[in-house]
């Protein structure tokens, strides 16, 4: 449908405009061209205007037309699907394949920016004092003044109990909200539920389906007694559209727990190894978080019976391991006008004769200003068994990918074998890392994996701090690899 027939357009009103609005408009504009013309029935611009004002007026008519418009708008996402092949061979044992899924927003110029809602949970317990605390205090400082005048915001401070620092509200006075944010002081234990029930509470204060609700968590220790209650309550709150970004600090911090906090919601955990480090971590996050396309975007597992879903990883934004093991797979926001993308691992059952599978690739998503609220997305992909498969090249993005990921799970692995006493083993996966590392232009990674490599070989431990450098290190290069493609 083109511009000039947008009944919505014409009366300069949006979509999901009540029936007050399109009075309002209708009467601004009549009143317009009565001014302007004596005889301004016989205005064929006027006679526009009165006819869309007809038929958005009329509940059935304005149903119809919506349908209409609807089928002609085009998709508010494009969903790239590459796969490693498309054509395998009849075998008697399981095959794998990678998909590489690419989410994009239209290339329009102006979106349906939501207000941000949102709430800064920050560890205070004694570990902090000093320069982490600081250095906390002062990136807050900077986010307040990056807020947007319909932006909420809330700060928690918490150590074995929770202390709401800026209740839930619009900035409006900087200075008492400064005064307050510098009275933290750091003491007690880590107790993390404290901090998340009374941000959540915060949060929950204002509208949830009218802002981009994000709690940004910054710890830098391990939680007591309440780990379970934390991942309960984050699973209860990704239903209610609040994401989760948690950032730990330094390296005594549980990474496995910060994974699984953040993966009900698909949001992002991240290792900051400086405390000078904090402000680029958190400004870069609220920049992201305030520029969303796509809110809860959702991957619906349906696949055949003969594919199984072995793996999940999330690339862009931000690169992040995906909960697989679920119904539908909580894939996040799509932020700004660049593309989610993820990278999954299927396995396919032994295929004894030639046939084709269907595979569906089926995703849910929350566009703000569309009157459709959770829209669909599909695309199906097409999988032939034949007696002779031809040998093909996957496709170089997706290959540069795999190339990355299988170096995290490596990485990841050795942490496995180490914990199941494996030390031999877990030494001779991490100088094949190093040689990984080295192949791929990534001199201080292999560094750090070639010290860690003797530190099992003559201690039969890896140091707490090389893991995480480790693993987010390959997090990022997981990351670069859809950057890298972006830019070809």
């Amino acid at each position: 449908m083109s511009e000039q027939l947008n009944y919505y357009s014409i009366l300069g009103i949006e979509p999901q405009a009540s029936t007050e609005r399109v009075k309002e408009a209708f009467g601004r504009l009549r009143g317009e061209f009565k001014r302007r013309s004596r005889d301004f029935d016989k205005d064929s611009r006027y006679q526009q205007i009165a006819y869309a004002y007809e038929v958005l007026i009329d509940p059935d008519r304005r149903a119809l037309y919506d349908s209409l418009l609807q089928e002609t708008r085009p998709p508010a996402l494009r969903l790239d699907v590459q796969v490693s092949r498309d054509k395998i061979a009849m075998m008697e044992s399981a095959q794998l394949i990678y998909l590489l899924v690419e989410v994009y927003p239209p290339q329009q110029k102006k979106d349906a920016r939501l207000p941000l809602n949102l709430c800064l949970v920050i560890d205070r317990s004694t570990s902090m004092q000093g320069e982490r605390l600081e250095r906390v205090k002062t990136a807050v400082e900077l986010i307040l003044d990056q807020l947007g005048p319909d932006d909420v915001i809330s700060v928690v401070s918490f150590s074995d109990r929770a202390q709401v620092i800026l209740p839930a509200a619009i900035v409006q006075n900087k200075r008492p909200l400064l005064a307050k944010i510098q009275s933290m002081i750091a003491s007690g234990g880590t107790e993390i539920y404290q901090g998340l029930s009374a941000g959540i509470t915060e949060m929950r204060a204002v509208s949830l389906d009218n802002h981009t609700n994000n709690l940004i968590l910054l710890t830098d220790g391990h939680t007591y007694g309440d780990a379970e209650l934390c991942l309960q309550l984050a699973q209860q709150t990704a239903k209610e559209g609040i994401g989760i970004t948690a950032f730990g600090i330094g390296h005594e911090w549980n990474d496995q727990f910060l994974d699984r906090l953040v993966s009900a919601s698909g949001g992002q955990s991240g290792y900051i190894d400086k405390p000078q480090q904090i402000i680029d971590f958190l400004q870069k996050r609220i920049n992201g978080l305030g520029n969303i396309y796509a809110r809860n975007v959702k991957l619906l597992v349906d696949f055949p019976q003969t594919i199984h879903l072995r793996y999940g990883f999330k690339l862009a934004p931000y690169a992040q391991p995906l909960s697989i093991h679920v119904r539908e797979i909580q894939l996040g926001d799509i932020e700004g006008r660049k593309p989610l993308s993820f990278l999954l691992e299927m396995s396919i059952d032994p295929q004894p004769m030639e046939t084709r599978i269907k595979v569906p690739i089926q995703l849910t998503a929350d566009i703000p200003g569309q009157k459709s609220g959770t829209a669909t997305f599909k695309e199906s992909l097409q999988l032939f068994v034949l007696a002779e498969a031809p040998e093909t090249n996957p496709p170089e993005a997706l290959l540069r990918a795999v190339r990355m990921l299988n170096m995290y799970r490596l990485n990841e692995k050795v942490w496995e074998d180490v914990e199941a006493g494996q030390v031999d083993i877990a030494t001779r996966r991490m100088r094949h890392l190093t040689t990984r590392f080295l192949e791929a232009g990534q001199t201080q990674l292999a560094q750090q994996a070639s010290m860690e490599a003797e530190r099992l070989a003559q201690m039969g431990t890896l140091s707490i701090e090389g893991h995480k450098t480790l693993k987010f290190g390959t997090r990022t290069l997981l990351n670069q690899a859809t950057q890298w493609e972006q830019d070809d």
